[in-house]
């Protein structure tokens, strides 16, 4: 007899039903026994498809990754670089709010399972950093940047803008120095920080959190506003020119 052939269909249920019960419910659900439950199926369909509950985790946080390249490149490319640029900010913080047991996961702050990020799963999604790369570019081309190494500005935004979600997930934030006025702030003086100027950077930052409304509605009246929701619905499609 031959091997019983993997059901992708089968495994992509598995996947987003580990990833929605992580999101809704945090590490606790998640279990061998619960996913296969929710899946109509019998617990061999983790080890099939995954070898288990560490597979299982490992291809949920390269969907984590996955969401968060969707979000990035959800971002249109506009004659205002560095508005894109905070608006990059704001889809980040948008992913990580709306799946904060995900992101956990995704960043090496919690373990699941017996699993732990390797090298390799830990370099797995810096390719979500490229639009950032692709865009502290423009800016400089634009000459709203001081020269400078796009990686490296690439990497500031990205190391401020994840110490501020990571405190915030935690709940460290508080009035008058809440999540969304430290953020605000703090897109203002990144901005500032790489050479624009700060009439220019304010103008940008305010016009990012209006395009927010239009080209992420699902954030709307949710996240970012100190609640962190369950699951990160799919943004719009992107209807500018790339």
């Amino acid at each position: 007899m031959s091997p019983r052939k993997s059901d992708p269909k089968a495994k992509r249920a598995l996947l987003e039903i580990g990833a929605r019960l992580l999101a809704e419910e945090g590490p606790g659900a998640l279990s061998t026994r619960r996913v296969a439950a929710a899946a109509g199926s019998s617990t061999m369909g983790v080890y099939t498809h995954f070898g288990g509950m560490r597979g299982l985790v490992r291809e949920i946080v390269h969907e984590g990754f996955s969401r968060l390249q969707q979000h990035m490149t959800s971002v249109c490319k506009t004659a205002d670089p560095v508005a894109d640029m905070a608006l990059l900010g704001r889809a980040y913080r948008y992913t990580a709010l709306a799946n904060p047991h995900l992101y956990a996961v995704m960043f090496g702050g919690a373990s699941l399972a017996g699993f732990s990020l390797s090298e390799k799963d830990r370099q797995h999604g810096r390719y979500t950093l490229s639009n950032v790369v692709e865009c502290v570019g423009r800016c400089l081309s634009a000459g709203r940047f001081s020269p400078a190494d796009a990686g490296l500005v690439a990497h500031q935004m990205w190391i401020a803008t994840h110490g501020l979600v990571a405190l915030e997930l935690g709940d460290y934030l508080l009035s008058p120095w809440d999540a969304d006025h430290c953020f605000e702030v703090q897109l203002v003086g990144l901005m500032v920080g790489a050479g624009d100027g700060k009439d220019e950077a304010t103008r940008s930052v305010a016009g990012s959190r209006e395009r927010m409304r239009t080209e992420f509605p699902a954030a709307a009246g949710s996240v970012p506003n100190g609640s962190h929701a369950a699951a990160a619905p799919s943004p719009t499609g992107c209807l500018c020119g790339s």
